[in-house]
C-alpha cells in the first residue's frame, strides 16, 4: 500500500512540477501579461483570415445581363428595356437571361421587344451594387447564374487549405516548436493574401485562397497554445476566452466597416494580409514552450526560458524546485509520443473521436449562421455586425462561469440551446424575428465553440497537444466545407438550413456529455496522464485499476 501511494505521489509530482514552477515564477506575472497583449494581432489576423473571404466574394443580389448596344443609356433604362420578368418567386426580374431581340429596333421604339424569346447572358452582367456597395471578385468576374458555383468552390478550396495547413503546422509545432509554426503559418497566410490580388481567374484565385486557408487557424492557435502553457490554472480560463472575445471579436466587428470604408476587394485583402508580417518579430519576443522543450529533452533551453520569466517577472524559482524539474525531465519527460500513440490508447482514442464530433458540430453551426447573414432578410453588413457583436459578451460570460460550471456543461448546454433556437427560427418569418433568433443561437454557439477550444487543449498531452489540437480543428475545417452547401439548400426548402443546423447541435450536445471534465486539473504531460484523466473524470469513467503483478513490477522499478 505504501509503495502504491508513493507511486501515485510520484505520478502527481511528475504531472504538476511545471504547475509548481509557475506558482513560483508567477501564474500571471508581467511576462504573461505581455504575452496576452501579444495575442492581439494574431487574434485580429484569425478573424481576418476566416471572414475576409465573405467580403471579397460577396454576391450583389441585384444584377442583370449586359447588352453592349444599350450601354450609352442610363442603367435603369437599360435594365427596363433588356430584362424579362422574373421567373423565380421573390426576384424582381430575370437575372440570368435577356431578350433575344433586334436591339436597333428596341432603341428606335424605346420599348421592350414584343416577343418574350430569351437567351442566357452572353456578354456578362451588370450589378446595381446597392446591397454590396463595391465590386467583389464575384461581380468583377461574373461568378453568378451558370457560374454561381465558382464562389463556393473557392471557399471550399480555402477549407481544403485549412485541412492541409492544420496537419502540417500541428506537426511542425510538435516537432520543431510552437514559435516556428506560428511564424510559418502567418507568413504563408500573408503570401496567399497578397497573391490573391494579382489573380485573374477561378483556379489561380482558388490556389491563393488555399494558401490563406493553410494559415487558418494556426496563425492564432499556436500563440494561444503557447500562452496557455505559461499561465497558471487559475488564470487559464480568463486568458483563453478573453483573448478570443477581445481580439477575435474586435476583428469581427471591425471587418465589415473596414470593407465598406475601403470599398475595394483588392485593397481590403492587402490591408488584412500585409500586417501578418509582424510575426517576423515573434522569435525575438515570444519564448518557446518550456513544456514542449522538456518533453523533447531540451532541458537546458527550457531552464533558460524559465529564468527569463524570473527576470521579467521579478520572481525567483527555488533551486530545489528547479533541480527537481531538471531531474524529472531527464528521467521521464523525453518523449517521442505522436498522434499514433493517442489512437493506440483506447481511452484517448474515444475521447478524441467524441471531441472531433463536438468540434465539427460547433464549426458547422458557427459557420452556417455566419453565412446565412446574407439571407436573413436584413442588410448584410448590419446582420454580420449584430451577430459578431455577440462574440464579446458571450465569451466574457463564458470566462466568468467556465471555472464554476465546467467545460462539459458550458460546451453541451449552450449547443443544445442553439439547436432549439435554430429549429424555432426555421419556422418564423424572415427579417427581425429570424435575425433575433439567429443572434441568440450565435450567442450560444460562441460559448460552446470557445469552451470546446479550451477543452481540447486541456485534454491532450503535451507531446501531442499541438498536432492533436490541429487534428481536432482540421475536423472542423472538413465540416465547414459543407456549410456553404447547407446554406445553399435553402433553394430546395427555405427552412432546411436552420433545420439541419438545429439537429446537428442536438446530436453533438448529447455526445459531448461523454467527455471528461478538465476543470481545475493540470494539463496532462504524457499519454499515461491523459488516459488517467479520461478514466477518472468522465461520467462513466472509473479510477485506473492495476493488477498485483503490475504493482509488483512497479515496486521493483521504484526500489531500483
Amino acid at each position: 500500500m505504501e509503495v502504491k501511494e508513493e507511486l501515485n505521489k510520484k505520478k502527481e509530482d511528475d504531472g504538476d512540477i511545471l504547475e509548481t514552477i509557475l506558482s513560483h515564477v508567477g501564474e500571471m506575472g508581467r511576462y504573461q501579461k505581455w504575452l496576452f497583449v501579444g495575442m492581439m494581432p494574431f487574434g485580429l489576423f484569425f478573424a481576418y483570415v476566416y471572414f475576409v473571404q465573405m467580403f471579397i466574394a460577396a454576391t450583389p443580389q441585384r444584377h442583370w445581363c449586359t447588352v453592349p448596344e444599350l450601354q450609352h443609356l442610363h442603367w435603369e433604362l437599360r435594365r427596363n428595356l433588356s430584362v424579362p420578368a422574373a421567373t423565380a418567386v421573390g426576384d424582381p426580374w430575370d437575372k440570368c437571361s435577356t431578350f433575344n431581340a433586334n436591339w436597333s429596333q428596341v432603341l428606335e421604339n424605346m420599348a421592350p421587344p414584343a416577343l418574350n424569346s430569351t437567351v442566357p447572358c452572353q456578354y456578362g452582367w451588370e450589378f446595381e451594387l446597392s446591397d454590396i456597395p463595391y465590386h467583389t471578385v464575384v461581380s468583377e468576374r461574373g461568378w453568378v447564374c451558370q457560374n454561381a458555383g465558382f464562389g463556393p468552390i473557392a471557399q471550399s478550396v480555402f477549407f481544403a487549405g485549412s485541412f492541409v495547413g492544420g496537419l502540417f503546422f500541428g506537426w511542425l509545432a510538435d516537432t520543431f516548436g510552437r514559435v516556428p509554426a506560428l511564424v510559418g503559418s502567418n507568413i504563408i497566410g500573408c503570401v496567399g493574401g497578397v497573391a490573391s490580388v494579382f489573380t485573374t481567374g477561378l483556379w489561380d484565385f482558388a490556389f491563393c485562397r488555399f494558401l490563406v486557408g493553410m494559415a487558418y487557424d494556426s496563425c492564432f492557435m499556436m500563440m494561444y497554445i503557447l500562452v496557455l502553457e505559461y499561465v497558471g490554472p487559475r488564470h487559464r480560463t480568463w486568458v483563453a476566452n478573453m483573448s478570443i472575445a477581445l481580439f477575435f471579436g474586435s476583428g469581427c466587428l471591425m471587418l465589415p466597416w473596414l470593407a465598406l470604408w475601403i470599398a475595394d476587394w483588392r485593397q481590403l485583402v492587402l490591408v488584412t494580409s500585409l500586417p501578418m508580417l509582424v510575426v517576423l518579430a515573434a522569435p525575438f519576443l515570444v519564448p518557446e514552450s518550456a513544456r514542449w522543450l522538456s518533453s523533447r529533452g531540451r532541458i537546458n533551453r527550457a531552464v533558460d526560458v524559465l529564468k527569463r520569466f524570473e527576470r521579467v517577472n521579478g520572481t525567483k524559482i527555488p533551486q530545489d524546485v528547479l533541480d527537481e524539474f531538471v531531474v524529472s525531465s531527464r528521467q521521464t519527460r523525453q518523449t517521442n509520443e505522436s498522434l499514433a500513440s493517442v489512437f493506440k490508447s483506447s481511452p484517448l482514442r474515444n475521447a478524441m473521436i467524441f471531441m472531433v464530433i463536438v468540434y465539427m458540430a460547433c464549426a458547422v453551426i458557427f459557420d452556417g449562421l455566419v453565412r446565412m447573414s446574407e439571407g436573413l432578410g436584413l442588410d448584410f453588413f448590419i446582420t454580420f455586425t449584430l451577430t459578431s457583436a455577440t462574440e464579446i459578451p458571450s465569451v466574457t460570460l463564458l470566462a466568468l462561469v467556465l471555472d464554476r460550471w465546467g467545460r462539459r456543461v458550458l460546451t453541451c448546454g449552450p449547443m443544445a440551446i442553439a439547436g432549439v433556437l435554430s429549429l424555432i427560427a426555421a419556422f418564423v418569418p424572415k427579417g427581425i424575428p429570424q435575425v433575433s433568433l439567429a443572434i441568440m443561437a450565435r450567442f450560444c454557439i460562441n460559448m460552446s465553440y470557445n469552451a470546446a477550444i479550451q477543452w481540447s487543449t486541456e485534454l491532450l498531452p503535451t507531446g501531442v497537444r499541438a498536432s492533436g489540437t490541429s487534428l481536432i480543428h482540421v475536423s472542423g475545417y472538413i465540416a465547414t466545407v459543407v456549410s456553404p452547401f447547407i446554406v445553399y439548400s435553402e433553394r430546395l426548402w427555405s427552412s432546411l438550413p436552420l433545420l439541419l443546423l438545429g439537429v446537428t447541435a442536438l446530436v453533438a450536445a448529447s455526445i459531448g456529455v461523454l467527455l471528461p471534465e478538465t476543470m481545475g486539473r493540470p494539463m496532462p504531460q504524457s499519454i499515461a496522464d491523459g488516459e488517467r484523466l479520461v478514466r477518472e473524470h468522465s461520467l462513466c469513467g472509473k479510477p485506473e485499476e492495476v493488477d498485483a503483478e503490475e504493482w509488483k513490477n512497479k515496486e521493483n522499478s521504484l526500489i531500483t
